[in-house]
């Protein structure tokens, strides 16, 4: 996996377990981190006080030079959908058939997006019915493999989804089968 260039959503009130933990398993995977935010801080605070600095911002990234995004969870989700220049950023990702995963409410991000339509997934339950009737089919399983979009339901469930991810990531294509559900 090492090279491979990875991008994590980031705003205020982000979930830090789902930022934190993906960012250093990654990084010791071998993949790149570039960490971007939305530009309504030059700091973000997680729900739990920890802080995260932005290497850049959204709207300044090109999504061909990254091979995964990652959406953490939280309250952030409900701030970061509100940039369209993040769901552009999302947008293209899967378009490019990167991969994008997303834990607990960054489904809300990925329905903001026009991603979840005929989609199998996951997500925090809270937000399962908000998925349901953008479209998508909720698995209620700890992570969710469906083309190049993998999700997650919650804290619990980082280590199924940081092993999700790297195994998209080392493989020498993103995943196009249908659902695989873990």
């Amino acid at each position: 996996m090492s090279g491979r260039k990875v991008a994590i959503l980031v705003e205020s009130l982000y979930e830090d377990l789902e930022f934190w933990y993906p960012y250093y398993r990654l990084k010791e995977a071998g993949a790149e981190i570039t960490v971007l935010g939305t530009g309504s801080g030059a700091l973000y605070k997680g729900k739990h006080g920890l802080e995260a600095k932005p290497d850049m911002l959204v709207d300044q990234a090109e999504s061909d030079a990254f091979d995964a995004v990652i959406v953490p969870g939280g309250y952030a989700p409900d701030y970061m959908r509100r940039y369209p220049s993040l769901l552009g950023f999302v947008k293209e990702m899967h378009a490019r058939g990167k991969v994008v995963a997303a834990i607990c409410h960054a489904g809300w991000v990925l329905a903001s997006a026009g991603l979840v339509k005929g989609l199998s997934m996951t997500c925090f339950s809270s937000i399962k019915e908000d998925m349901v009737n953008a479209g998508a089919s909720y698995v209620d399983r700890p992570v969710v493999n469906d083309r190049n979009i993998i999700t997650s339901r919650s804290p619990a469930d980082l280590p199924a989804f940081c092993k999700e991810i790297i195994a998209a990531l080392e493989s020498p294509r993103v995943p196009t089968a249908p659902a695989r559900q873990i």
